[in-house]
């Protein structure tokens, strides 16, 4: 871990805090910039650990995990599994796709102020070479490009194990302030 990351868990419950952890796997967070930020982050950490304790969600379902988080940035990685393929037993476009559309919207949601939403508008992504079910992790980094009062946009690349380049897109988010 870098100098100014804080490793955590917690769960996503009104009233409950969050608290550090430093066991090797856990999500990091930058916590040099502001405040904001490391709410962002534990908020997106809380809601996967909550949906993964539910089986709730795309980290239950389609085993999308959140490895690294902060200031406009997230990795997040898959691991191939039965679940994710499609008929010629590679990993479905939609899946990758999904694990893109997780990495940019919450590298966008790092940057978002208290009480503030959002949603994808569009989703670009573009497909470079197709995945098998052959161990290889599938990890996507992602990182804000705008963010603005009422969109945002952001980039992400996914890449195997072995650091081949699968896919890279990009993405428009629509703010969603509570005031609107």
């Amino acid at each position: 871990m870098g100098r100014g990351q804080v490793q955590f868990t917690g769960r996503w419950s009104n009233g409950l805090a969050l608290f550090a952890r430093e066991e090797e796997g856990m999500t990091s967070i930058d916590t040099h910039s502001n405040g904001t930020v490391a709410t962002r982050v534990e908020e997106l950490t809380a809601v996967f650990e909550r949906g993964l304790q539910e089986n709730l969600g795309v980290g239950a379902s389609l085993g999308i995990r959140l490895e690294t988080a902060g200031d406009g940035y997230t990795r997040y990685y898959l691991d191939p599994n039965p679940a994710t393929i499609n008929a010629m037993f590679t990993v479905h476009g939609g899946v990758i796709a999904t694990l893109m559309d997780t990495a940019m919207g919450s590298a966008v949601f790092t940057k978002l102020g208290d009480g503030v939403a959002y949603t994808t508008l569009e989703l670009k992504v573009n497909f470079i070479r197709s995945v098998t079910l052959d161990g290889s992790r599938l990890t996507c980094e992602a990182n804000a490009i705008h963010v603005g009062r009422r969109t945002a946009t952001a980039e992400g690349r996914i890449v195997d194990a072995n650091g081949k380049l699968i896919a890279h897109g990009s993405t428009t988010i629509l703010v969603l302030n509570p005031e609107q």
